[in-house]
């Protein structure tokens, strides 16, 4: 393969040399080009002008504006606008400046015997291709200002209230229940039992005890320090006083939330919904979207709602829409029966970043308002506080049946 490059490098600088030497006999210089190619070169011009024009148009035609298809949100129609105006005013410039290079150059071509006029400037042109531009990018400025307001201001005061947690690699939805208040949460209350945190008296308790007497736990750090039947090395000596030292500053905290804490504040908890596996939305609905994060930056990213918001550790963000196309029309309007919205994680948050998605259903009303009754009744009270088992019930014979048996 060397061989075979040195002897194609030796081939082209022959080949450079035959050139030269044919343009010394023909008694002309290497920046002098010949008439016939002046012309060919032009009528190229315009016929890659016209190939570049007819790919554009066909694959506009083919794939539509951008491939999106139609936005699924109220917001989403908004910006969806926006971006749609944006692609006007670009796709127009692109044809008009495109038109004019190409053209010029086949209408100006060198010709034999008519020498190039020499035009430097003129202020009006350049008065001309500054301001327009300039008025041009403040209108899309200013709309673009304006949209933007109106995606990020409050909610109006019936929005649903959701909020997402995601930890890698999944999220789950948090729905505020019937008084349609979000309860309080804590990170200091994570239990196997209670992932969110919800702060309620019993929790708190819960994580009291938990961090006092369960597994690695307080009691157990300090046993395993005071065995003097079990010999330590200094490094893990240290990192068990780390620990301990850790889990009682918890402890203090966790006990001055226990203090504080307003008992009559656990029923904006009590009746939430927590839900994993599908995240079920209202048709023509305003929600806002909460959000919060156990461990690395994610994004809550809706493609088809048109909206996108980071989620960061210790800091909630937020982000509302109005789902405005069930998923059964959206269905029809793409003619994919298979199709469902999706939330998916925008950030490349760890390993398994690819598989952290969660599918998204739009519900008519009257399904939507039956699947929450449903789930109402499986609410954080009702899994916090599971109802006992029923004892299994003692067969008692009847009497007829102990009479018959007998006879």
């Amino acid at each position: 393969m060397i061989l075979i490059v040195v002897i194609g490098a030796i081939a082209i600088s022959q080949l450079v040399r035959v050139y030269e030497l044919t343009a010394k006999l023909r008694k002309q210089g290497e920046h002098e080009i010949p008439t016939r190619d002046n012309y060919l070169n032009a009528k190229l011009m315009l016929a890659f002008m016209v190939f570049q024009f007819g790919g554009f148009i066909y694959l506009m035609l083919k794939y539509g504006w951008t491939g999106r298809g139609p936005a699924a949100s109220v917001q989403g129609e908004a910006t969806d606008w926006l971006l749609n105006l944006n692609f006007v005013i670009v796709i127009a410039i692109f044809f008009l400046t495109n038109f004019l290079l190409f053209f010029f150059s086949y209408k100006y071509v060198k010709k034999p015997g008519v020498k190039a006029y020499y035009y430097p400037h003129n202020n009006k042109l350049e008065m001309l291709w500054t301001v327009v531009p300039a008025a041009v990018l403040a209108v899309i400025i200013i709309l673009g200002l304006r949209t933007w307001n109106e995606v990020t201001s409050a909610s109006p005061k019936d929005a649903i209230q959701v909020e997402l947690y995601s930890k890698q690699f999944d999220w789950t939805a948090r729905y505020s229940g019937g008084d349609n208040t979000l309860g309080k949460t804590d990170y200091k209350l994570i239990l196997g039992n209670n992932e969110l945190g919800l702060m309620t008296a019993a929790t708190i308790d819960s994580s009291i005890l938990a961090m006092r007497q369960g597994a690695g736990g307080i009691s157990d750090i300090k046993k395993l320090l005071n065995n003097r039947d079990t010999v330590l090395t200094d490094s893990l000596t240290a990192v068990l006083r780390k620990d301990l030292g850790s889990k009682e500053r918890l402890l203090r905290l966790l006990t001055q939330m226990k203090s504080t804490h307003n008992v009559s504040m656990d029923k904006h908890v009590y009746d939430d919904i927590v839900q994993k596996d599908t995240l079920y939305l209202c048709v023509n609905k305003p929600y806002e979207f909460s959000f919060r994060s156990k461990d690395v930056i994610h994004s809550a990213y809706f493609p088809h709602f048109r909206t996108q918001m980071n989620t960061v550790p210790g800091y909630g963000t937020r982000m509302k829409f109005t789902p405005n196309k069930t998923t059964e029309e959206m269905r029809t309007i793409k003619n994919l029966p298979t199709f469902n919205y999706v939330l998916m994680c925008n950030k490349i948050c760890g390993g398994a970043h690819y598989k952290m998605k969660l599918m998204v259903v739009v519900l008519e009303e009257a399904e939507y308002n039956a699947w929450m009754k449903g789930r109402a009744a499986k609410n954080f009270k009702a899994s916090y506080f599971p109802a006992p088992a029923a004892p299994a019930a003692t067969a008692t014979p009847a009497k007829d049946t102990v009479k018959t048996a007998m006879n």
